[in-house]
């Protein structure tokens, strides 16, 4: 009786229900008023979108004005940089290959010790800093029963004696009979050489064991030789019945003189001959695809010049390198796959008398002459002088042609 009744709002709702209906609806409006407010203005929002397009198009492509002395100065600091940058490059790279050429070099010298990987020594890699540097090194691949061929070389287009001296001298040719040793080292068929070579001074000896079928082996080991001596533009191996014309092949290297990597030569494709007993009989005919199927195209084995990076090549990875029966599908085979230019210079391999005339009437004197029949001159000996007086340059020729 003497305790109150809660009051109720004039419909019948209570107040207590009145005031939590409030403070919901209150804290409702809020929440819908940030959501609204969360939402850009599409207009902002594409302007602020606009904003960050162009401040991104400023920092990838920054604009150059010619009228603000420091922004060119920036832009001129990274031009700089960018050319020192690609200066050091070249000059590191430069340097890596002259190294590596170095270390190619002294691999391949071995002095006296058996056949097998170059060995570097101390005196070798000294040896290698006193290379000199020379135009290019001629070998003439000889056998020994070859005497009679290479005095007839040395009666016609070889200087010999001073002359061999001076031509090294002056105009930094060298120019060499390359051999290598018999299957009894030290025995006459040696001495014979030796004492040959005792007399003209002109011999290079190979650590190679002689062969007909180790044409390919010599070749591997002359230019790896000849790389580790003499440090030359331009590496040449030559037949001993052929004709040269040294200053017409001096005057043809002359021209590619600036190209790293060179293959200069009369480029031919013969086929892959599959039949036994046959001469050039390729045992390994099966790699070249069908049977009567060409080979790859490659210079002709009588003469062809390489340059030092690719004669250094050979010199690192002589002892990986395929042999193949014929040496001159074996050098080609060697540069396929590297980035090489094949120079295909018919100069290299004119015909004898009346070939090599006509041509050089026609003003194309030729660089070296032999018979195709004869994969050489036929009857070299006998004929060799006789090719050198109608093919033949002139005996100053090499002495007046400038390099």
């Amino acid at each position: 009786m003497g305790m109150s009744r809660p009051q109720k709002a004039a419909n019948g709702v209570s107040t207590r229900w009145v005031s939590v209906f409030c403070i919901a609806s209150f804290f409702f409006g809020v929440f819908v008023i940030n959501r609204f407010w969360a939402i850009p203005d599409p207009v902002e929002r594409d302007k602020e979108a606009s904003s960050l397009k162009k401040h991104q198009s400023e920092l990838l492509h920054p604009t150059v004005d010619c009228d603000k002395k420091e922004v060119s100065v920036e832009a001129g600091d990274i031009l700089s940089q960018v050319s020192q940058t690609h200066d050091v490059i070249m000059t590191l790279d430069k340097t890596i290959s002259s190294l590596e050429m170095q270390l190619a070099a002294a691999r391949a010298a071995k002095g006296d010790s058996q056949e097998g990987s170059p060995v570097v020594t101390r005196s070798g890699t000294e040896n290698l800093k006193s290379r000199p540097k020379v135009f290019f090194v001629m070998g003439i691949i000889t056998a020994f029963s070859s005497r009679k061929r290479r005095d007839s070389i040395r009666e016609t287009w070889m200087p010999k004696g001073d002359d061999l001296q001076q031509l090294e001298k002056e105009k930094g040719i060298i120019m060499r009979f390359v051999i290598g040793h018999s299957a009894t080292p030290g025995g006459v068929l040696d001495r014979a050489i030796d004492a040959e070579d005792e007399q003209h001074k002109d011999f290079l000896r190979l650590n190679h064991i002689e062969g007909y079928h180790e044409l390919s082996s010599k070749t591997q080991i002359y230019f790896s030789t000849a790389v580790a001596k003499w440090d030359a533009d331009f590496y040449i191996k030559v037949d001993d019945d052929v004709h040269v014309n040294l200053g017409m092949v001096g005057s043809t290297l002359a021209r590619h003189r600036s190209k790293p990597r060179v293959y200069i030569g009369c480029m031919k494709s013969g086929p892959v001959l599959a039949q036994k007993g046959v001469k050039y009989h390729e045992p390994e005919y099966w790699k070249f695809g069908e049977e009567g199927n060409k080979y790859f195209r490659h210079a002709t084995g009588q003469i062809y010049a390489i340059s030092k990076d690719l004669a250094t090549y050979i010199s690192v990875n002589r002892h990986i390198l395929h042999r193949y029966a014929n040496e001159d599908v074996s050098l080609g085979s060697w540069f396929i796959g590297l980035d090489v230019e094949h120079i295909d210079d018919r100069s290299l391999c004119c015909g004898t008398a009346p070939d090599c005339e006509w041509k050089a009437q026609a003003g194309n004197p030729c660089a070296a002459s032999f018979d195709w029949s004869c994969s050489g001159i036929c009857k070299s000996v006998e004929r060799m002088e006789e090719v050198h007086q109608r093919c033949g340059e002139g005996e100053e020729a090499i002495w007046h042609t400038s390099f």
